[in-house]
């Protein structure tokens, strides 16, 4: 697990919640007290043995091997921090909760802070009320095992009488994909300002529903932006959307009116002057905001801070697929962001320009194509959509597919083309691929990858930054403001402060600079982190109240929550794998009953090193005659712990993670197993009684274990042998 659950993905490491090292495998394992209670280093069974100094030219101590295998814990808790996950048992000291003081607005970020696309989260709060602002996932994550990361929510326990309401700026997943997991134990009114923005948070309801059962239904409220239409939650909130142009439908900024003055949240935006869907930026709306000279405070999208000019118009994109359309023969591919249905629409309109069926395929672009034709924001004529599955069966030059998998998202359906896994298609030479869209930070390996795959292909490729070099007009603009835009931004708002959210700190300080070139003073530029808590009075002052218990919580492909934990096992097993050590002792006499039986998964190839398994078995055996009636169980299985790491670390200068499984046989019964198993060796009998019959059925045998005779008579005992701590 993390234990650091605070360290950030920019690198900044002096966080006031650093927690200490917390983790079993990674000390104390082989300290025990002294008679005067002092712990001390003893080697758990014998120094170095001169059988391994004879069998390796190199020599480790054990000491060197418990620290090989802590810089393996540490560089997996590394991997962890990286995505700063968040364990709820961990102690978050110096942690400001509950307790605003009288006549202040606290503002606390759970997530939005740390990157494009990061889970954003924050919470408003003044007097008995508060609002959480936005509830997303961070797609991102790159863990074994995990889906997505959602923002950590402890702090919401200290304040959840006081949650009135949810307010959603927008409909990408980065807003409202953690909504299912936080409302079920924090229910609230959720505000939207479009039709379309709700509809996409129930459809996550739905999606959550289907994956792990978890049936709530929320209540939605949904307010007229473009009528300016004004909800008070009490005398502390009132909340107003105005529509604001993005690269989704219906976007909104958030205007929550407070006793101190309003807060401006734009959410993701561009001031696109000539949207396709003819929806421009309520400027009108935001120039009124800075002309009543009330705005305290003004949370801008930081997105690209690091851009000069203005983002282009999505606009001059048609004209660029109409003359594509025009001159291909062959069947024609179009990848683009599944919420993108500006886009879309640009396609179908060549699409019909051009005499051309259009087919959909991504579950995510259906449902969001779907939830658009159906609000009145994708207009498809009639019977020019067909299933995928048909597809097929159009001819070459009437058909368009568009589709996922422009970044090269694993499983995404252009990338299940690109490596001929698509259940329905089959690319060849013959057809175009155009990926509308720019690698976004982060992912421009599997974009590059993508663009590999294709050409092999032969496919004819249209890519948004070759597209000079393609033959094409441009493919893609952002859905985000350049820095002309943010300064105008501010500059309409006429905030008395301005913190810029929804990025990394480079970019965040780059929107700063922003900020002052629009006329906000240097001292009210505010840069947090996730977990930050800031304050306002009524003085014109901000204070800095310290950290909340901030994160990522992990998220599985089936939708249930991960622990770091088990994260962390899975990056330790994928450097140096596992080894289980199976030793069936009789408890009378404390002699082994058979050979051990050692199973390696991701470690070595035990056929390829018999030389190294018959030494560690003769160690093992060594092991259990030296120490084993002496000491107590538990303490002789950390002990054979220990002994096994420095043994396979000095042989092999690896760590794997060592499972020591002890399995007592007593009384009668272990003398019948070792009579058995002696006539067994003798006879070759294979016969086993019904207990191992059951139980081999759980084992997986694997080449080597057959290999042994002794192996695999005891294989069969693992049923009997999980009853025992494998710790």
């Amino acid at each position: 697990m993390s234990e650091n659950t605070n360290n950030r993905r920019n690198g900044r490491n002096n966080h006031p919640l650093k927690g200490q090292k917390n983790d079993s495998r990674g000390k104390n394992q082989n300290q025990r007290p002294n008679k005067n209670g002092n712990q001390k280093k003893k080697p758990a069974f014998r120094d170095t043995p001169d059988t391994l100094t004879q069998s390796n030219s190199r020599s480790a101590s054990r000491g060197e091997a418990m620290r090989a295998g802590r810089r393996n814990q540490d560089d997996a808790g590394k991997r962890i921090d990286q995505w700063n996950v968040f364990e709820k048992h961990h102690n978050h000291e110096g942690t400001q909760k509950a307790g605003v003081q009288k006549g202040r607005l606290r503002a606390t970020f759970l997530g939005g802070l740390e990157g494009i696309g990061e889970k954003n989260m924050m919470v408003l709060e003044y007097g008995d009320s508060a609002v959480i602002v936005d509830c997303g996932f961070d797609l991102s994550v790159d863990l074994p095992g995990i889906n997505y990361a959602i923002p950590a929510v402890e702090y919401l326990e200290s304040i959840k009488h006081k949650i009135k309401g949810y307010a959603i700026t927008h409909g990408h997943m980065d807003h409202v994909a953690g909504l299912p997991y936080v409302y079920k134990d924090y229910p609230a009114p959720i505000f939207c300002g479009s039709l379309f923005t709700s509809e996409m948070v129930k459809k996550q309801f739905e999606n959550i529903a289907e994956t792990t059962g978890l049936d709530v239904e929320p209540e939605l409220v949904v307010l007229q932006m473009d009528n300016h239409e004004r909800y008070k939650i009490n005398e502390d909130f009132t909340l107003e959307f105005l529509r604001i142009t993005h690269s989704i439908p219906d976007c909104s900024s958030l205007i929550i009116e407070t006793p101190l003055g309003k807060i401006v949240n734009t959410g993701d935006f561009r001031l696109d002057p000539e949207p396709l869907d003819n929806h421009p930026s309520d400027l009108e709306r935001l120039k009124k905001l800075g002309k009543d000279g009330d705005v305290l405070l003004l949370m801008s999208d930081s997105t690209n801070a690091r851009y000069l000019g203005r983002t282009k118009t999505e606009h001059t994109l048609q004209q660029s697929f109409h003359d594509i359309f025009e001159q291909t023969n062959g069947r024609i591919f179009v990848a683009l962001f599944s919420t993108n249905m500006n886009r879309s629409q640009m396609i179908i309109n060549s699409a019909v320009a051009a005499g051309r069926k259009v087919a959909f395929d991504g579950r995510g672009m259906m449902q969001v194509a779907e939830i658009s034709v159906r609000t009145g924001n994708l207009k498809i004529p009639k019977g020019q959509v067909v299933p995928m599955r048909e597809a097929v069966n159009i001819p070459d030059d009437k058909l368009v597919v568009v589709c996922t998998g422009g970044q090269g998202e694993p499983n995404a359906a252009l990338q299940r083309m690109s490596i001929g896994e698509h259940k329905h298609i089959k690319l060849k030479a013959e057809d175009t691929v155009v990926i509308s869209s720019s690698p976004i930070p982060g992912n421009e390996v599997r974009y590059q990858q993508i663009g590999n795959d294709l050409a092999e292909i032969g496919v004819k490729l249209y890519r948004h930054p070759t597209h000079e070099l393609d033959g094409c007009g441009p493919l893609h603009v952002s859905g985000h403001a350049n820095r002309d835009e943010q300064r105008e931004m501010v500059e309409m708002v006429q905030p008395k402060f301005f913190l810029p959210i929804h990025g990394g700190m480079l970019d965040r300080r780059y929107h700063g600079d922003v900020g002052i070139e629009g006329g906000v003073p240097r001292k009210n530029i505010i840069l947090p982190t996730n977990g930050s808590i800031i304050e306002f009075d009524d003085n014109g002052k901000w204070y800095d109240m310290g950290e909340a218990p901030a994160g990522a919580v992990l998220v599985d492909q089936t939708g249930a929550i991960v622990n770091g934990v088990v994260v962390k096992d899975r990056l330790l097993m994928s450097e140096d794998g596992i080894v289980t050590v199976i030793l069936t002792i009789d408890k009378k006499s404390g002699q082994l009953l058979t050979s051990p039986d050692i199973i390696s998964r991701g470690f070595i190839y035990m056929r390829d090193s018999e030389e190294l398994m018959n030494l560690f078995r003769s160690e093992l055996k060594r092991a259990v005659m030296q120490r084993y009636k002496r000491i107590d169980l538990d303490r002789f299985k950390a002990e054979l712990r220990d002994y096994v790491t420095h043994f396979l670390y000095e042989q092999t200068q690896r760590n794997p993670i060592v499972i020591p499984v002890v399995n007592i046989i007593s009384g009668g019964g272990g003398k019948s197993n070792n009579n058995r198993n002696n006539s067994n060796e003798k006879n070759g009998s294979s016969k086993k009684d019904n207990t191992e019959q059951q139980t081999e059925k759980v084992i997986e045998k694997t080449q080597e274990q057959i290999a042994t005779e002794q192996q695999e008579r005891f294989a069969a005992l693992r049923q009997q042998l999980l009853g025992h701590d494998t710790k």
